[in-house]
């Protein structure tokens, strides 16, 4: 899978991201992306050849394995990133509609520069403000949901050295091994807790976002009724003076 072409596109999500942002982006490529590349790859290897059972009966270290692990670690992380990414691309589309919509309105005015626009960057608010927690909302969902499955499939996070399998086309009960299970959990549960890490910080930007604007919006409010009221005993006190 090429990774550097989703960091090439989310890298124009970090330019308008929050502080949290841009930290839970750092997260996600240094201590996800890079450990699934550089050492959880290496780690797993070929998996099914490496699980072995005590048993030569045709077909059944093939269905004991497929029992045990439905789906690879590897693959199931990789998909994981791809979901918890996939909203992010939704702010980078606003964006380059809200640029989009910026150059026509230029072009119908007066000169622009070009790459001074590409340069521009957009406060979070407005539609912007919608798209972007949305796109924070799905990620925590994501999440989530992952972790779930984590624990569902494969029955705890824990790898077993040893598993029992009596699924046909096997014989009797026979046993399988697991090749580096030690290893395998390690690995399998720093991946949870950096995903359990870039879930808090969605979740911290999200109430970020919503107490900002919580704050912010009353106090505009305030401004307008004070600047009303002002404007308005100006005029009565010229009124009154005529």
């Amino acid at each position: 899978m090429d990774w550097g072409s989703l960091h090439a596109v989310l890298g124009g999500v970090n330019k308008h991201s929050t502080s949290i942002g841009k930290i839970w982006l750092t997260v996600l490529f240094v201590f996800r992306i890079m450990i699934l590349v550089v050492a959880a790859e290496k780690v797993w290897g070929d998996e099914q050849q490496d699980f072995i059972c005590n048993t030569l009966q045709p077909g059944c270290k093939n269905v004991c394995y497929d029992h045990f692990f439905p789906i690879s670690h590897i693959r199931l992380w990789a998909l994981q990133l791809i979901f918890v990414s996939t909203p992010a691309l939704l702010v980078v589309m606003h964006v380059a509609y809200r640029r989009h919509e910026k150059k026509q309105q230029l072009r119908n005015g007066e000169k622009f520069d070009i790459e001074e626009l590409k340069r521009t960057r957009f406060h979070i608010r407005g539609p912007l403000w919608w798209t972007y927690t949305s796109s924070i909302f799905f990620r925590v969902l994501f999440e989530a949901v992952f972790m779930y499955a984590f624990y569902f499939m494969y029955d705890g996070y824990k790898m077993p050295r040893l598993l029992k399998c009596s699924a046909w086309p096997c014989p009797n009960t026979v046993d399988c091994f697991v090749s580096r299970p030690t290893e395998k959990t390690m690995f399998t549960v720093f991946m949870l807790v950096v995903s359990a890490v870039c879930m808090l910080l969605n979740v911290t930007e999200l109430c970020y976002l919503v107490v900002k604007v919580c704050v912010k919006e009353p106090r505009k409010t305030a401004q307008k009724e004070m600047h009303f009221l002002i404007s308005l005993l100006v005029v009565l006190t010229k009124n009154c003076c005529i």
